[in-house]
């Protein structure tokens, strides 16, 4: 079954969530001193510098998306990272205030829906927050929500993370709220770390899973 549209009645929640996130992620970096700006983060080859330049370029513009996309050849996750690289090399101050500034906006990236940058400020966060060891707890209502996006993203998107592939023969259920995906072997926990797991960051989460399952979740 394909993603299901967002309701109208559901975007002032999805806004408000991505608004608080952003908000609150700002203020982290606001607290970081230079070195941490440095430390690497839960994606490989990026450091927290990096992880905030992606998430100050939510808003990309049509125009310099088709330009990234064109120096990176076609290929969207190479966009995605030298984009982010390239626009790291601003100062903190800036990128914090990039992030910090998109609150009450509803812009998007072109190609997107709003779940995507909820996906995007909630993952990136602990990104972040997590090889820094500051806590930086998920909203339940949102990770749910979250969750249930990247499971059902569709081509060619879904092939950044490829939950269904990864994840074969597993049933993720959520601890926390009324969340399920899959079919197998059950692998539980809170829907943050189930989120986690979904989108290829099991390591920082595995202590939180358990169930015959959780062995096989790579």
């Amino acid at each position: 079954m394909g993603p299901q549209p967002i309701r109208t009645s559901d975007l002032d929640a999805v806004w408000a969530a991505i608004d608080a996130e952003r908000l609150g992620l700002a203020d982290l970096l606001d607290d970081l001193a230079p070195a941490e700006w440095k430390h690497p983060s839960l994606c490989a080859g990026w450091r927290v510098r990096d992880v905030a330049a992606h998430l100050a370029l939510a808003q990309t513009g049509t125009r310099r998306a088709v330009l990234d996309l064109l120096r990176a050849r076609g290929s969207l996750l190479r966009m995605i990272h030298d984009s982010a690289v390239r626009h790291a090399a601003f100062p903190t101050e800036q990128l914090v205030a990039q992030i910090r500034g998109m609150a009450g906006s509803r812009r998007t990236a072109p190609g997107v829906t709003p779940l995507e940058p909820l996906l995007d400020v909630l993952v990136h966060g602990q990104d972040v927050a997590v090889p820094l060891g500051r806590p930086r707890p998920m909203p339940v209502a949102a990770a749910t929500r979250a969750a249930t996006r990247v499971w059902d993203m569709p081509w060619p998107m879904s092939t950044t993370f490829s939950p269904r592939r990864r994840l074969a023969g597993l049933r993720l259920v959520a601890t926390d709220a009324e969340w399920a995906v899959g079919e197998g072997e059950r692998v539980e926990g809170p829907v943050q770390a189930l989120l986690m797991v979904l989108t290829g960051r099991t390591a920082a989460v595995r202590d939180q899973l358990t169930g015959p399952g959780t062995s096989r979740v790579r």
